[in-house]
């Protein structure tokens, strides 16, 4: 598949991921219990209580809805706490991650060279993981709270068992299409970073030297002699002939060099 369509998917998935979590945040029914109503009477009245992370609310027949909003920030209580750090984390590096993406991307023309905008794409996808596992982390943590006061054995009389509501599962689909975006950002541009470090020279290195000095010094890689003595291949002497034509050095020779010196 082409590079740039799986990145424009990738984009269009982990946006869509953090509009869910996004809105998971501002949703009611993140707990709900029904009270009454059992057998399917109508002479009894139903009510709901329900909570989210800002407040605590009953609604009864009539649609008449009453809610205690949470105390001050460092009075809420610690899973609420945890829950609301986790979501707000994943939000502040899903944006950190969306940025980089869109300079990283193929189809965008901001970014610099190729190699800065793949860089950018990996780092964007790096943000846009982290942040969607900090996701499911609050949402697990709400779930977990909810789970141990349902399944418990010996609950106190008056204690409520909550269900989970939409939100926690509209979270935990955002949050996952937050990872699969970032898996298909990573795919396209990991073979582009990482391929310079498996490239394996089978037969050695080698050296460039100048035309000039290839005859006279040893290099590694090919090695191609002067022709000053004839040609290396092909030629049609041997090596003996060449012996003894250079040792062929007769005495005029040498005392006319030593008189010259």
């Amino acid at each position: 598949m082409n590079k740039r369509l799986i990145q424009v998917l990738g984009f269009l998935i982990s946006t869509l991921g953090w509009l869910f979590v996004l809105c998971t945040m501002a949703m009611d029914y993140w707990r709900i219990v029904q009270i009454g109503g059992q057998g399917g009477s109508f002479i009894i009245k139903v009510a709901w209580y329900w909570s989210n992370l800002w407040k605590d609310c009953f609604t009864d027949s009539t649609a008449v809805t009453n809610c205690r909003d949470f105390p001050v920030l460092w009075s809420v209580t610690v899973y609420v706490q945890g829950v609301r750090g986790l979501l707000m984390c994943g939000l502040t590096l899903g944006f950190f991650g969306a940025v980089f993406c869109f300079l990283g991307m193929e189809c965008t023309y901001i970014g610099g060279a190729d190699k800065t905008k793949d860089k950018l794409l990996l780092a964007g996808a790096v943000f846009h993981f982290v942040g969607g596992v900090s996701d499911i982390a609050g949402y697990c943590l709400y779930i977990n709270r909810i789970a141990r006061t349902t399944f418990a054995d010996n609950l106190q009389p008056g204690t409520l068992r909550y269900d989970i509501g939409t939100p926690i599962f509209l979270g935990l689909v955002g949050s996952f299409f937050i990872l699969l975006g970032a898996v298909l950002y990573a795919a396209t541009v990991y073979r582009v970073i990482f391929t310079e470090s498996q490239v394996t020279y089978a037969y050695g290195p080698r050296t460039y030297m100048a035309p000039g000095t290839r005859g006279r010094t040893l290099y590694t890689g090919y090695y191609r002699p002067s022709r000053q003595y004839g040609s290396y291949m092909g030629s049609g002497r041997s090596s003996s002939s060449k012996i003894s034509k250079l040792s062929q050095t007769t005495p005029e020779k040498m005392s006319q060099r030593d008189a010259f010196v």
